[in-house]
């Protein structure tokens, strides 16, 4: 194990590298120049005058900011003696069903690509590009035949890749015994149990004031809401990243939400972002990719369907085929168990249901280049862990094992019965988890969720509230006798409300 004080001077020698090749370095350089030609900078005290200048300049506060994003986003510093895959990922036998599963999704994608005779890439003819550029706010009247494309992989194929994973130091014999876990998931890796779970979201306490329940009609707004906007007015004017990220724990007001989401992501769309954007924009324009008519099926098998997101088709579309060209995207990577694949794919092979990730935005972000940053560096965080095998606390094997968990310790004749049935629970709660629960939620919802995930810095809330999900249809799923049964008791979540749900099954439960 590294000693504090060696992690904290890795750390800052980590984050001092990367922000010297950044457009805040070179903007820091030119405003510290800036200030020498103001009278009150002396000569003799001259670092002092400058370190000033850019506190009261507000300078000092973008720093910190961004390395609050940093310190975020990377993963805590490895002992300097461990080799680099363990910053990737520090189980072996992780890694290697990572690389397996990777292969497998590559075999399929060049059978598509050898069976329907299409290139992975290739450069599109000049009328073609002209065609795509006027177009390309109207991309969804596009009606393209992709009866022949198929998505690469759905959720449920990496659930049986998930179920199959194994620990090889492990004693896992096939009959059940006290060291078998009666769910899917068979590997053992530490999961939180409700107290701690208390403890970690202690913010979402019954006696807190919550936005998801205390903004209400019944509830008159003097009582929590009014002070609770004043103050998310009064952190936007600080415009302090690590302030926003603490108040959207208790929720974000719909006025300011976009705002904050973007100053606790550290997205501000300067002019060099919004011309990066655009080089990518003309990327899309010249040339096509596969994946290209992968995005357009996914789109229009999900969001295209999807009564809160049709409208954002265009949107989706724009953002996507990006997104697929981006190669800072690529940067993740290195704290990600996932590999890039080596070909003309950015790293990112889109999944049956993929779209719905950018679709709540859509609701925030008018502005497709603000839209794009905000997907992108939501995903960087977040969103590659609910499609990656790793052992980190919010990838989606330790989510799964922390809802089957839940769900035995808590609810145990309820897993016991959908277990007899054939129903197991995570057959029916993985797909929400995948996808964040983006498309199943009503939109207000999933947004006062994604709050919570932003505030917290973790996707473990997901889990919580699949298992409380559960909780609340228990009686009705007790009387049922099939997975048809469950499935379709489950199968309309639109009407549920979030944060009641998670505060009963959190501090309600008698533990």
């Amino acid at each position: 194990m590294l000693d504090p004080d060696s992690g904290l001077s890795l750390t800052i020698a980590r984050i001092v590298q990367r922000l010297k090749g950044s457009s805040l370095h070179s903007q820091l350089e030119r405003q510290a120049r800036v200030s020498l030609h103001n009278p009150e900078i002396k000569l003799e005290s001259l670092k002092e005058d400058i370190r000033d200048f850019l506190k009261t300049s507000g300078w000092e506060k973008k720093l910190q900011n961004a390395v609050y994003s940093e310190l975020n986003v990377f993963p805590s510093p490895c002992h300097p003696a461990a080799p680099p895959e363990h910053m990737k990922e520090p189980l072996a036998y992780m890694r290697k069903a990572q690389g397996s599963w990777e292969k497998r999704i590559l075999k399929s994608l060049n059978s598509m690509c050898t069976e329907l005779s299409i290139p992975l890439a290739q450069k599109r003819p000049v009328n073609e590009q002209k065609e795509l550029l006027n177009k390309w706010n109207e991309m969804g009247t596009d009606e393209p035949d992709l009866s022949l494309f198929r998505p690469v992989y759905a959720p449920k194929d990496f659930l049986e890749v998930l179920m199959n994973l194994r620990n090889p130091n492990y004693e896992n014999g096939e009959q059940p015994s006290f060291r078998n876990h009666l769910g899917l998931i068979q590997v053992p890796l530490k999961v939180k149990d409700i107290p701690e779970l208390k403890e970690d979201f202690s913010e979402l306490g019954l006696n807190i004031g919550q936005l998801g329940i205390d903004d209400s009609a019944q509830v008159p707004p003097e009582f929590f809401e009014n002070e609770h906007v004043r103050v998310g007015q009064k952190v936007l004017a600080e415009q302090d990243s690590a302030a926003a990220q603490q108040y959207v724990r208790q929720g974000c007001p719909t006025a300011l939400r976009a705002d904050l989401w973007a100053l606790i992501l550290n997205i501000s769309n300067q002019p060099e972002d919004i011309l990066y954007y655009e080089q990518l924009k003309s990327n899309v324009i010249q040339h096509d990719l596969l994946v290209d008519s992968l995005i357009y099926k996914d789109v229009k098998l999900t969001a295209s369907n999807d009564d809160y997101y049709f409208v954002f088709e265009d949107y989706l579309y724009q953002v996507l085929l990006c997104f697929s060209r981006d190669t800072s995207v690529l940067e993740h990577f290195s704290y990600s168990s996932a590999t890039p694949p080596k070909s003309y794919i950015r790293g990112v092979i889109p999944f049956h249901g993929f779209s719905m990730y950018v679709a709540p935005l859509c609701f925030l972000y008018h502005e497709p280049s603000k839209l794009y940053q905000i997907f992108r560096e939501m995903y960087v965080r977040f969103f590659f862990r609910l499609h990656s095998i790793s052992s980190h606390p919010s990838g989606i094997v330790s989510l799964c094992l922390l809802f089957e968990t839940l769900l035995q310790t808590h609810l145990p004749q309820l897993f016991y019965h959908l277990r007899e049935i054939g129903a197991q629970p995570l057959r029916i709660s993985f797909k929400w988890m995948v996808r964040a629960f983006s498309g199943y939620l009503a939109t207000d919802q999933l947004l006062l969720l994604w709050d919570r995930i932003l505030g917290y810095n973790s996707l473990e809330i997901l889990a919580v509230l699949a298992a409380a999900v559960f909780a609340f249809r228990a009686v009705n799923l007790m009387e049922v006798t099939s997975l048809a049964a469950a499935e379709a008791v489950l199968a309309d979540l639109s009407t549920l409300k979030v944060m009641p749900l998670l505060q009963i099954f959190l501090f309600a439960t008698v533990t």
